[in-house]
């Protein structure tokens, strides 16, 4: 807590101004003290150290680096010759259906592999960690039967990634590791129907999204996370019902963490799959205050740089982009090299679209180091002078 306390002075210090007397002093019932949870006394700046500390202290960075996203989790666990015993291990040793290419559940079954994909994404340069729990939903769950354990491989998801950040933490004081809890868009929509001879029925509701998105969000809340990432947006709707599912979830903790959106065009219409424009998208989430809002997946670094242009003019808020290596191949494969990534990202940077980078599909700690070592060439996106 000392390494923290100091950063945390330090932070104040640029930030306010020398002052006669600085003290930081833990607050470990996030009881708020006075407006925004500090207060100026006698000449003293107290600064309580809630979790909202960590959002001033992430906030405070993105002022001055550019931070790096870490890459694909399901790539890397590709690396690896998994068997259905892998996925099942003794837990699910006797599950009725077949777990294999579950990789969510490998949080709980062989959390040695997720625990050195983490380890390798943070020695590539990357600041913050996602979560493995893209498919962590009681609604994606239900596809394997795992809906009960839901809430475990969530909550183990966050300890693994918060245990090695807070590693390299501690050995890299000066660079600061976080978690980011991963929060996919499921496999059902809120906005449209599947069969399209039935326009208005709909498989999922908006309270059934907010149910599962409540218990995820509270297992990645309790194991650990310092972010919320609801990411992969192809449906706003569905998006709406994790931030409300967030919000009530901050508010039922006592627990204020910052949230980053992230959507997905899905083609070159420049639309997500729900028919929004990237702008209509952004005017549609913004009302949430997130810390950031960003795109991801479904195309590459070139592809995607005319949208980012787009949030760059248009939002008040960070701008983050974690594109995937590249198109898929005709085998569903990402042939793009860190080197080639690298170069199309460039132009972000040249431009200022962004505060955070990283990759999605494709991507290998080689390409997020290719990507770190860029950035740190360059300063990021000031707020205060692209909003249009």
């Amino acid at each position: 807590m000392l390494a923290y306390q100091e950063r945390l002075r330090d932070w104040a210090l640029r930030r306010l101004g020398n002052l006669p007397s600085l003290v930081v002093v833990p607050n470990p019932t996030y009881e708020p003290i006075g407006k925004d949870k500090s207060v100026v006394s006698n000449n003293s700046f107290w600064i309580s150290l809630n979790l909202n500390a960590i959002d001033l202290s992430i906030r405070s960075i993105l002022q001055e680096k550019i931070l790096i996203l870490d890459g694909a989790m399901g790539t890397m666990i590709q690396r690896h010759d998994l068997t259905e015993e892998d996925f099942r291990g003794e837990r699910f040793k006797n599950h009725a259906l077949p777990l294999k290419g579950n990789n969510d559940i490998l949080s709980l079954t062989r959390p040695d592999i997720i625990k050195e994909i983490h380890a390798l994404y943070f020695e590539a340069g990357a600041d913050i960690a996602e979560t493995n729990t893209f498919s962590g939903t009681t609604i994606a769950q239900e596809d394997y039967g795992l809906e009960d354990a839901v809430y475990d491989l969530n909550y183990e998801s966050a300890k693994i990634a918060k245990e090695v950040a807070q590693e390299f933490t501690e050995k890299e004081p000066h660079k600061p590791r976080f978690v980011a809890g991963s929060l996919g868009p499921t496999n059902k929509t809120a906005s449209m129907s599947p069969d399209v001879n039935d326009p208005g029925y709909r498989a999922i509701t908006f309270q059934e999204l907010v149910d599962a998105y409540t218990l995820q969000s509270k297992a990645l809340l309790d194991g650990g996370a310092d972010i919320f990432l609801v990411e992969t947006i192809f449906d706003t709707l569905n998006a709406k019902a994790a931030l409300f599912a967030i919000n009530e979830v901050k508010e039922s903790e006592g627990k204020d963490i910052p949230v980053m959106i992230s959507g997905t065009i899905t083609d070159a219409s420049g639309r997500t799959l729900s028919g929004q424009t990237t702008e209509a998208f952004l005017i549609s989430i913004r009302h949430s205050n997130p810390m950031s809002i960003g795109l991801n997946c479904a195309l590459g670094a070139k592809e995607l740089r005319q949208y980012l242009q787009v949030l760059d003019k248009k939002s008040d808020l960070f701008v983050s982009a974690h594109p995937n290596a590249g198109l898929p191949n005709e085998f569903g494969q990402y042939d793009e090299t860190p080197e080639q990534m690298a170069d199309q990202i460039k132009e972000f940077l040249e431009e200022s679209l962004v505060n955070i980078v990283g990759g999605c599909c494709g991507t290998t700690p080689e390409h997020i180091q290719a990507i770190a070592n860029l950035a740190s060439q360059y300063q990021p996106r000031k707020i205060e002078q692209h909003v249009g």
